[in-house]
């Protein structure tokens, strides 16, 4: 299948994000190095202009199609729940393993967290740390900056 990959530029950097006739494949963060392609792929437009209406403080939700990508059911079980997280709200690690029946889990959480092929999309950003904001595959400051976005304050 043909893969169409188009930047989005946010205050923190551009985002990349592919996809094909099956639907999203992935998001790129900005320190992730990627090139755009030139073509037309329905889902993934949409989902580019979703990105920038998003970054323009003008969508809460994405209404996207994503294209099936290897994962455990526990990290489909976690991106599950980090989709039903609204706009403008935090959850901890351990608030989402609880949400899915681990609660020994948030370690795990995390890693589920930084495996998410989806990010903002699927908004991983919205789990913190229970002492504070956490970490993020993106950098703490683009979380900060998504949060803050999002009208979230964490102490660091």
């Amino acid at each position: 299948m043909r893969e169409l990959l188009l930047a989005v530029e946010s205050p923190v950097g551009a985002w990349g994000v592919a996809g094909n006739e099956a639907g999203l494949t992935r998001i790129y963060m900005p320190h992730e190095p990627f090139t755009p392609t030139v073509g037309d792929v329905s889902c993934v437009t949409a989902a580019a202009t979703q990105l920038t209406d998003y970054f323009a403080g003008v969508r809460r939700t994405f209404e996207v199609e994503l294209a099936p990508v290897p994962a455990t059911e526990f990290q489909r079980d976690v991106w599950r729940a980090l989709r039903a997280i609204p706009y403008g709200e935090v959850l901890t690690y351990g608030e989402v393993a609880a949400a899915v029946r681990r609660p020994n889990a948030s370690r795990a959480v995390g890693n589920a967290n930084h495996a998410n092929p989806w990010p903002v999309i699927i908004p991983c950003h919205r789990v913190v740390a229970s002492t504070g904001l956490g970490g993020y595959g993106g950098g703490v400051d683009v979380k900060r900056y998504l949060l803050g976005l999002e009208g979230v304050s964490v102490a660091s």
